[in-house]
């Protein structure tokens, strides 16, 4: 940061429009970057919004297509943001967004989640919250109404879809729900809400459980018997939406392919190194063996958060040391237990001024107390350093060369969750792995990734079977996922739906992974006895967020 900044071009203004476009078109999008002027709203969830903002991307690409590029960051920004607009496009067109319920990254959780990233830290902030719970209602009711067009059309969720969100709703609005429990547990750092505000806050609360029960009742009574109970997408929209978690165009039949013979390559070293940990046991006798031995197990989800938080300040510590150059707003990393109860582990990148940092959330299922160190441990670094928290807070912290939109949005699933995974095995190569259960977790991890290409491309494009039973299909789905992976069952069956309502998304990580590897060695094979590893990790992450096809170019350019 000590170098002078660069003069914005044509180009970063374009990219930087967009960006404000964006949040104020997307709230909650904007309250994820930290722009806090529009923290008290929602997007228009209706069709109509949906058209306007459409409209927008329409007009910014052809601003960035007739603009002229002055230096290489420009060349990048250009190609990646008319990648993705013209994608936005294609999605669009496709309507995607007339069928878009799943359980894990759609309006019905969006509208909910981001009460958990705006600041609660004064009386002013609980306000902007009360406001914005009111408006709640209204954001449902647009929801609902592109819901309905979808219906019209006979664009429609899987019935399974359809069913979990209405599960999670009603955990959402139960009386120990989040709505109850996140007004009535309401407290600024310093003194007491008023009165007044303590009554609107708890008043606009039920009314946003109100409105969930409504949304709740309305894909019970109209969408779910018209919803089918075919999980598969099929080939055309599956395509799309790859491309839009890879930022990158793949043979999906070739990467099927390579997909079995990665999973097959993953179970082959967990057998060695099961073999390590208890001579002549297979890779589920090892994990047994692991999981009764106390000194790598957590109790309840307090344990669990130090642990985390310890592990990842001292990999800040020590890696910012060695092996990276680590900017003093990057070093902080909060490890937090998520407010919710449904599954997964995820990052959340800090605010442009770091006023927020980046944050690591476990949402643990429902009466899941413990926790082993073994498995988790590669978790934390995918996380946070090296992984998603270096990535992400480098590219924040980048103003020097980047525009806001290639520090704060740009990017695809494949480029950061790809990275993580490359993260994880350079972890093992610096010696962070080195106790054989640590590398039976990571590769626990790994495998799992490696059976998710596998799973998702053979369900939704209905490929053969492995066993040559037939053709993939949910039940199918769940059983390849419970042999391939050693993990509750809740856990597993609340991935396994994730795959089937978010298609293209899993794959990215493994095959993000893979591109990321040959990107690499091909600059590796370019540069010869001048290649250094450290020097390719700054170039890369000093790019930020970019589609896999930009970054192969970008750095072999």
């Amino acid at each position: 940061m000590t170098e002078a900044a660069r003069t914005p071009t044509q180009i970063d203004t374009i990219a930087d429009a967009w960006v404000d476009t964006l949040a104020e078109n997307l709230p909650t999008l904007a309250t994820y970057i930290g722009r806090s002027e529009f923290n008290d709203r929602f997007e228009d969830f209706s069709p109509e919004g949906r058209d306007r903002l459409i409209d927008e991307a329409r007009s910014t690409l052809s601003a960035l297509e007739a603009a002229t590029p002055v230096d290489d960051v420009d060349v990048v920004t250009q190609e990646d943001l008319s990648r993705e607009l013209r994608l936005e496009l294609d999605l669009h067109e496709a309507q995607w967004h007339l069928r878009d319920l799943n359980v894990i990254a759609s309006p019905a959780q969006e509208i909910r989640s981001v009460f958990d990233l705006m600041p609660t830290d004064t009386a002013e902030d609980w306000s902007v919250i009360s406001t914005r719970l009111k408006a709640v209602s209204g954001a449902v009711d647009g929801y609902i109404a592109t819901l309905r067009a979808g219906a019209d059309k006979g664009l429609l969720p899987a019935d399974r879809q359809v069913r979990e969100v209405i599960t999670q709703i009603a955990r959402y609005t139960s009386d120990g729900g989040f709505f109850a429990t996140f007004a009535g547990d309401a407290a600024p750092e310093e003194g007491q809400l008023p009165a007044s505000l303590a009554r609107d806050l708890a008043d606009n609360a039920n009314a946003a459980r109100v409105a969930y029960d409504e949304l709740a009742q309305f894909l019970g009574a109209e969408l779910a018997p018209l919803a089918g109970d075919k999980d598969a997408v099929g080939r055309e929209l599956y395509a799309l939406q790859s491309r839009r978690f890879l930022g990158a165009t793949i043979d999906l039949d070739e990467t099927y392919e390579w997909g079995v013979e990665e999973l097959a390559r993953m179970v082959a070293e967990q057998e060695s190194i099961a073999d390590q940990i208890r001579p002549g046991a297979s890779v589920e006798e090892a994990i047994a063996f692991l999981e009764e031995d106390p000194s790598r197990k957590l109790h309840g989800t307090d344990a669990l958060q130090r642990w985390m938080q310890e592990t990842s300040d001292r990999a800040v510590e020590e890696l910012g040391r060695s092996h990276f150059d680590i900017p003093e707003p990057i070093r902080r990393l909060q490890c937090m237990i998520a407010p919710t109860k449904e599954g997964g582990i995820y990052y959340t990148g800090p605010t442009d001024d770091f006023s927020r940092p980046g944050r690591m959330w476990w949402s643990v299922p429902e009466g899941v107390t413990e926790f082993d160190t073994w498995r988790e441990l590669t978790t934390v670094y995918h996380e946070g350093v090296p992984g998603h928290h270096l990535q992400i807070g480098q590219a924040v912290y980048n103003r020097r060369e980047l525009n806001s939109w290639r520090r704060l949005l740009a990017g695809t699933s494949g480029h950061a969750e790809g990275w993580a995974l490359y993260a994880e095995r350079l972890m093992e190569q610096l010696g962070y792995l080195d106790d054989p259960a640590d590398r039976l977790g990571m590769l626990d991890g790994q495998r799992m990734r490696a059976a998710r290409v596998v799973l998702d491309i053979g369900v939704h494009l209905e490929k053969p079977r492995p066993d040559g039973q037939g053709t993939w299909d949910a039940d199918y789905a769940l059983e390849f996922m419970r042999r391939n992976v050693n993990m509750s069952d809740e856990f597993v069956q609340f991935e396994v739906n994730r795959y089937l309502g978010w298609p293209g998304q899993a794959p990215a990580y493994k095959v993000g992974q893979r591109i990321w590897e040959q990107v690499r060695d091909d600059v590796k094979a370019a540069e010869g006895e001048g290649f250094d590893i450290k020097r390719f990790h700054k170039r890369a992450l000093d790019m930020g967020g970019v589609g896999l096809d930009t970054l192969r170019t970008a750095l072999t350019r």
